[in-house]
């Protein structure tokens, strides 16, 4: 039930969760060494921290969840001492690195299991008071007034959980919540509130039978990147799969499974889109570095063009590319066509093999854009397609890609018709549903085979 709770978008409590245990437990290390005299220490400290990191990597730390029991705490912190004892031990085999008996062995087991407790304890203490400040906060609307959403509340109300209840709508007093929060205003007040304050997830307890209230706001949820969750049976206004979490032992019910939420998967992700931008940018450098110099030489003006777009949670981030077209007051707003005529000769031969999208490696390697993912819009459509294609922003759940599952499916280039880009969201929606490293390997073999067969069309990703 715990790896189901609801989880902190921001990174803040999880950065001081590793600043402390990398502390506690180097400090740890460099007093044990007293006591192996034989260790080889340049290569025991490096051994150490690879693998507590992925420790921390295979088994996040509870401390950082909003609403976790002590017991739960103490249970994670034994296991993940236990893969970090392992992998210390086989990584130093593997070095032949033998200056540890077997009773240090024991010794230091034990000692690694009471600092990660005592760290994990900090870091619940940590993360409390920063929420008790206002960071890493959840700014959060009740929708209707049940005896459920009292229960909840009653669980979520204490500061150092982060939970912000700004009041619920319903469009009567409720006894239930009445003297707890303040009635927001009537059901159909919910949306033009949603417009002008910020608010990051709805916590419904409306009644099924009033199913057309709550689809109209799941569809403005889907639409504005808020989160909806249920405390009830759903299936009268919801027919499709939902994903169960918890807010401690509340049961609520997600719009879908998101893989990428888990922080072991985004942190195996990101590892992998480090990795490998980081050997792609090294071995294309000197195509990248001859692409440059033709570009300056075929056609004035930059080399790069920089365009900002829509990135993960809707936020803006500028995007790398080499100039394909000439210099034009339209490149922000136009969408780019097969033979368009703003394309100049080598910029044509570009985007036909897709060199103009080889900078986008170093989005990748700094963090704003995935190797694999829904590829990111221009502001303009981005503004544009919101309004028209229904569930449009759920695709900023996730780092935009240099290329995707649509990508590599048929859905790519120009789309002349609003049917083409309601198809590419369908099925950036399935990508983000699931998500797997090896789905993301199968997407780069298509991505690399479509560019060597030319099986797509003529225009970029």
């Amino acid at each position: 039930m715990i790896n189901h709770q609801i989880p902190s978008q921001n990174s803040i409590s999880m950065w001081c969760t590793l600043i402390v245990d990398l502390l506690l437990l180097n400090a740890l290390f460099f007093g044990a060494i007293n006591f192996m005299p034989t260790l080889d220490v340049p290569w025991g400290f490096l051994v150490w921290n690879i693998s507590y990191i992925v420790s921390y990597l295979v088994m996040p730390p509870l401390a950082i969840v909003r609403l976790v029991r002590l017991d739960f705490i103490m249970v994670r912190s034994f296991w993940t001492s236990v893969l970090m004892m392992l992998l210390f031990i086989v990584g130093n085999f593997l070095l032949k690195n033998y200056g540890i008996s077997n009773l240090h062995i024991l010794i230091l087991a034990v000692s690694t299991t009471l600092v990660l407790l005592i760290s994990r304890l900090l870091d619940k203490n940590i993360a409390a008071s920063l929420r008790r400040s206002n960071h890493d906060n959840c700014d959060v609307v009740f929708l209707g007034a049940g005896v459920n959403l009292k229960m909840l509340y009653n669980t979520i109300k204490n500061p150092g959980t982060g939970y912000n209840v700004h009041g619920y709508f319903e469009n009567t007093e409720s006894k239930n919540l009445g003297g707890l929060l303040p009635r927001l205003g009537n059901v159909s007040e919910l949306i033009p509130y949603l417009q002008s304050h910020k608010v990051e997830a709805i916590i419904c307890n409306l009644d099924p039978s009033r199913a057309e209230e709550i689809n109209s706001v799941i569809t403005y949820c889907e639409n504005h990147l808020v989160k909806f969750y249920s405390v009830l049976n759903t299936q009268n206004y919801m027919n499709r799969a939902m994903n169960l979490e918890f807010i401690d032992q509340f049961p609520v019910i997600s719009m879908r499974r998101e893989p990428l939420t888990n922080p072991f998967n985004r942190g195996i992700k990101r590892v992998f889109d480090f990795v490998f931008s980081l050997l792609a940018i090294i071995l294309l450098s000197p195509v990248m570095l001859i692409t440059a110099i033709i570009i300056k030489i075929s056609s004035p003006g930059p080399v790069f063009f920089v365009q900002e777009r829509t990135g993960k949670d809707g936020e803006t981030f500028k995007c790398f590319k080499f100039r394909s077209m000439k210099v034009n007051k339209d490149a922000d707003k136009i969408q780019a066509t097969v033979n368009d005529p703003r394309k100049y000769p080598f910029g044509n031969f570009m985007r036909k093999t897709n060199l103009d999208e080889l900078p986008q490696f170093f989005n990748v390697l700094f963090g704003s854009m995935s190797i694999v993912g829904p590829r990111p819009h221009m502001l303009a459509h981005t503004d544009q397609y919101g309004q028209l294609v229904d569930k449009y922003m759920v695709r900023h759940y996730a780092k935009p890609g240099i290329t995707g599952w649509a990508q590599v499916t048929g859905s790519r280039g120009e789309t002349k018709e609003l049917w083409q880009m309601e198809e590419r969201i369908r099925k950036d929606i399935w990508y983000l549903e699931n998500w797997s490293l090896w789905l993301d390997i199968r997407i780069i073999v298509r991505t690399v085979t479509n560019v060597i067969f030319r099986k797509d069309k003529d225009t970029a990703f």
